[in-house]
């Protein structure tokens, strides 16, 4: 290699090394928008000389310059009282069930993959503690000052995003309280969901500096599209992932990507063990509550059964009655920002899309278990719908290496071979697992029009689903499949070698579409590129599914308007219409019991309250309260745009 050849070859991994450390060393990282390096200029074939060119940052990797001191995240985390939290949206459950809610991890206590009180660091309310990190990161308390500032005289001050939702209201005005007394001012914007949901806003766009949601809780840990290093949304990526803190820990990525990545219980455990404790030792996030799922329906309301571990609890919504009516009415105090569920994270909007049976999902988890929803059956090893076969791997074959990564095969890299032991790979084949999926879809599914399901409108669902334009938030799924194949209503998948992904069974979020339905402009949906489906009112709007119900009008800021859809392949919707109103979380309670609206999801109701109790016992309303996997969590963005 030629000495100038050498110099760009050095001169590139320095500069790659800068991005990678930026990502994922917040500590170390100076806070810079431009890095200067050396670019080689060829005088002439004798002499040499360098001139300093300035390279444009990646966005993203500069350091927050509050929330990348771990100090400070450690410090707000002990100044958080999650119990006194907890207490002010559930005040009439018992202190036991109040104290039970609290999480250490992004994983609640009662899980089979928590790794124990022991394994994990646990921030006890200290603000004493608190107090003296803060101080030992530069943030004083002036006599007399109500917050602290740094040398410069800057405040400690930072924005807070959360949604308008009544319950997020309550905990996030004790939590700024609670900030207060340890000298940080916290700035709150309780934002429309439309917003910090939205595909191009908010969240999806890391336009926050702390961010308080929930993540749905579901019948596996998963957690892939959150914690690996290679999730962080980027311009660079198309803001491809869920990792909106911009969080990359060694030991975090390895640990979620193996606990993703092996049929092996015992294995996940201790993969998640790991990532849990790199997840509460540098503290991206501050883990809050569980919640529970508090559901409130008016008397005469039949058939209504939420049941744990099972995300969306109108699952069963065809059987549910309303006593004297023909029409359900199910308030919404956040309106979705869009039905393309693809790209939509918001509850509400997948609560929607789950009437219309058009959310993506073709399972259900009741009692965390999953049983087939729109499939002939669960595919399994045991009833010969999945297969994991051993195959010989040699060097430029992708597959995911040891650590969970998807790698080109190359010597020294250490993979699992087909017997789980960790080996290097020399250059001579190795055996490795890989694993086939059969997927059936019900060949009774009907569109709205009375069309029946047909391959086209599986391979359009597949299309969009892998298509880097279509603005999904991760694309795991697609990059490690070897191969693909549909024949009728069958979807054949096969993973790269050592692909064990544990949930194989539950194909998710599989969106299909109804090809030859015909758009305003008169094209079919069919011929329509993938990139369009976010802004087609077919789709974001008016989506057709195969669920008890179809959508037939949508007043924006008023209601969504659900006709029984004629073709559910469960039968007639045994109510007849079905509306979704929109309403504010101060009138919710008001509409419930004056009969306006029929019923009160978990979205709306943080806990029981005082009303509802004596509304029950005045025979006006039956109340649920069941415990959920839902957790609410408040993300540091550790990095600015």
């Amino acid at each position: 290699m030629s000495t100038r050849s050498k110099f760009l070859a050095v001169l590139s991994v320095l500069i790659i090394s800068a991005f990678v450390l930026s990502a994922c060393q917040p500590q170390t990282v100076e806070v810079i928008k431009t890095v200067e390096v050396e670019k080689e200029v060829v005088v002439t074939e004798q002499v040499i000389q360098t001139e300093v060119v300035e390279v444009e940052k990646e966005a993203f990797t500069t350091p927050h310059p509050i929330l990348s001191d771990l100090k400070v995240r450690q410090a707000m985390a002990y100044c958080t009282n999650k119990l006194e939290l907890v207490q002010s949206v559930y005040p009439l459950i018992s202190p036991e069930e109040q104290e039970s809610l609290v999480m250490h991890t992004f994983i609640p206590r009662s899980s089979w993959a928590y790794a124990g009180d022991e394994n994990v660091t646990i921030y006890e309310f200290d603000p004493e503690k608190g107090k003296a990190l803060l101080e030992e990161a530069g943030w004083t308390l002036a006599e007399g000052a109500d917050f602290r500032t740094n040398e410069a005289g800057e405040a400690l001050s930072l924005k807070f995003a959360t949604t308008s939702a009544a319950f997020r209201q309550t905990w996030a005005a004790v939590f700024e309280a609670q900030m207060a007394a340890c000298g940080v001012q916290i700035v709150r914007l309780h934002a429309p969901a439309s917003w910090w949901f939205g595909d191009t806003t908010g969240l999806a766009r890391r336009d926050f500096e702390l961010g308080a949601f929930a993540w749905v809780g579901q019948a596996d840990p998963g957690g892939r599209t959150l914690w690996a290093c290679d999730q962080i949304p980027l311009p660079s990526n198309g803001w491809e992932g869920q990792n909106y803190m911009g969080w990359c820990n060694e030991k975090a990525d390895t640990g979620i990507k193996n606990a993703v990545n092996t049929l092996v219980k015992e294995e996940r455990i201790k993969w998640y063990t790991d990532v849990q404790q790199a997840y509460t030792e540098d503290v991206p996030a501050i883990p809050l509550l569980n919640r529970t799922e508090t559901f409130s329906v008016r008397a005469g309301f039949g058939g209504f059964a939420p049941t744990p571990g099972e995300e969306y609890y109108v699952y069963n919504a065809g059987q549910w009655t309303i006593e004297g009516s023909d029409t359900i009415v199910l308030a919404f105090t956040q309106e979705p920002a869009s039905l393309f569920g693809l790209v939509e994270d918001a509850f509400v909007s997948h609560v929607a899309l789950m009437l219309l049976g058009a959310d993506g999902r073709t399972y259900t988890s009741l009692n965390y278990d999953y049983q087939p929803l729109i499939l002939k059956e669960l595919p399994t090893i045991e009833n010969g719908k999945a297969v994991n076969a051993d195959v010989e791997v040699k060097a430029g074959d992708t597959v995911l290496d040891a650590d969970g990564n998807m790698v080109t095969l190359e010597a020294g890299m250490q993979v699992a071979n087909s017997a789980g032991e960790v080996v290097e790979f020399t250059g001579d084949p190795v055996t490795m697992k890989q694993l086939t999926v059969n997927f059936e879809f019900r060949d009774d599914l009907k569109w709205p029009d009375g069309e029946p399901i047909k391959q086209e409108d599986i391979e359009l669902g597949w299309k969009v689903k892998c298509d880097k334009e279509s603005g999904a938030t991760t694309f795991t799924y697609c990059d490690q499949t070897a191969a693909s194949k549909i024949e009728g209503l069958v979807f054949t998948r096969t993973g790269i070698p050592g692909e064990q992904d544990p949930t194989y069974s539950a194909l998710a979020d599989f969106y299909i579409y109804p090809a030859h339905r015909v758009l305003a402009d008169g094209r079919t949906l069919g011929e329509a590129a993938p990139k369009e489906f976010a802004t087609l009112p077919e789709i974001a709007e008016m989506p057709w599914g195969f669920g008890p119900y179809m959508i037939t009008e949508w007043v924006k800021g008023e209601k969504l308007v659900l006709a029984a859809h004629p073709y559910w392949y469960g039968g007639t919707a045994a109510t007849p219409n079905f509306v979704i109103a929109i309403v504010t979380p101060e009138n919710a309670e008001a509409q419930l019991l004056g009969g306006q609206v029929d019923m009160l999801g978990s979205e709306t109701l943080a806990g029981l309250t005082e009303t509802l109790v004596a509304a029950e016992t005045d025979g006006k309303v039956t109340n649920y309260v069941i415990p959920g996997a839902t957790w609410e969590h408040i993300d540091f963005n550790m990095f600015l745009p």
